[in-house]
């Protein structure tokens, strides 16, 4: 029978986790222990603060931040715009240029 103390660990991370394997050495894609330890110490952040921070910076990079347009709006959609906006204060414009 499982002791409370490892339930209680296995609740409090719902999300589940991932296994870290550090590199034998520093690559491009990968760093030893000693490299994060290095950054964790510099940054004042703990060794999994780095990896978070790490991650972050590369789907910033990475990833797309808005949905790509799909082409021009619609006059239906352009309808809603005009009626959601204050009157007399702004008109709605098919372009920017």
């Amino acid at each position: 029978m499982p002791s409370k103390r490892s339930a209680a660990r296995r609740k409090a991370s719902p999300s589940g986790g991932i296994l870290l394997r550090y590199r034998e050495r520093d690559t491009a894609y990968g760093v030893t222990r000693k490299t994060t330890n290095r950054l964790a110490r510099k940054l004042g952040l703990s060794e999994t603060q780095v990896v978070h921070v790490a991650l972050a910076n590369l789907a910033r990079q990475t990833l797309p931040r808005y949905e790509a347009d799909n082409g021009p709006l619609t006059e239906r959609q352009m309808e809603e715009i005009r009626r959601l906006q204050p009157h007399g204060r702004m008109k709605a414009k098919a372009s920017l240029f």
